[in-house]
């Protein structure tokens, strides 16, 4: 499967694509990897979505960036992150106040992450020739809070967003960055066993935009922090839905 390394907005970004040359693409899947993970992370979904539903692959574009941060010299080799996180303390010494911080507080740099990814979709915007409405955004983990943060706060699309064992941040302004966004497609996973972000953490981040009035499937299984078999079908699922209608719902 043809991978291209390129940079988009100023972020490293590989482009996986089996679209005829010439042929403009009608939707674009944009996902964000998780803390720690390297760019290449989730390449792997485009070729596990194209065994599911072949045909997407002639028409939906696939862009995988890659965060800015550089974990190596943390002793994690090839691994990046969109902000710095205290892994160590969110996991082995996590308190309820600490639980409660994390879930109100808007991480130190994402906004600035916010930023690199809001460039990107516009350079790929102009360079593949589509409409921020055209842009599925998601992501895994620390990369699905971003893509969660920047699509509530884009005035045109996307067409969805997708989150893969994500976790609820910057509550208050989500909250009402979520009452205002049009009614949006959201495709949010996580395991019930997630032993890294708990599930009530995810539930938490679905009952926001749920009852902001947003169009949330959610899919719980039994697992860890993964992306299991049922939820690349129900990745496919959406894409394929978006092809065949690709009508956003209006104002609320």
């Amino acid at each position: 499967m043809p991978i291209e390394k390129t940079v988009l907005g100023g972020l490293t970004t590989y482009v996986v694509s089996e679209i005829s040359a010439g042929q403009q693409p009608k939707l674009a899947l944009v996902l964000c990897h998780g803390y720690g993970a390297s760019g290449r992370d989730l390449i792997g979904l485009t070729q596990a979505i194209g065994i599911v539903r072949p045909s997407l692959l002639a028409d939906v574009i696939f862009l995988y960036p890659a965060a800015p941060l550089d974990l190596s010299d943390m002793g994690i080799p090839y691994g990046r992150a969109w902000w710095h996180i205290d892994l160590d303390r969110l996991l082995n010494r996590p308190t309820p106040e600490l639980l409660a911080q994390f879930r109100r507080n808007c991480p130190e740099g994402m906004p600035e992450a916010r930023a690199m990814l809001e460039h990107l979709i516009a350079a790929a915007g102009e360079q593949f020739g589509l409409a921020a409405d055209r842009f599925v955004l998601g992501g895994f983990s620390q990369g699905s809070m971003l893509a969660t943060d920047v699509a509530l706060r884009m005035k045109e699309g996307p067409a969805a967003l997708c989150i893969l064992s994500g976790a609820l941040v910057n509550e208050i302004e989500w909250r009402e960055l979520a009452g205002k966004h049009p009614p949006l497609p959201v495709l949010q996973s996580h395991g019930r066993q997630d032993q890294i972000l708990m599930y009530p953490q995810a539930t938490a981040l679905k009952d926001l935009l749920a009852d902001a009035g947003h169009d949330v499937e959610f899919v719980a299984f039994d697992g860890g922090h993964e992306i299991p078999p049922v939820v690349v079908h129900r990745l496919a699922d959406l894409l394929e839905r978006l092809m065949s209608n690709p009508e956003r719902p209006t104002e609320k």
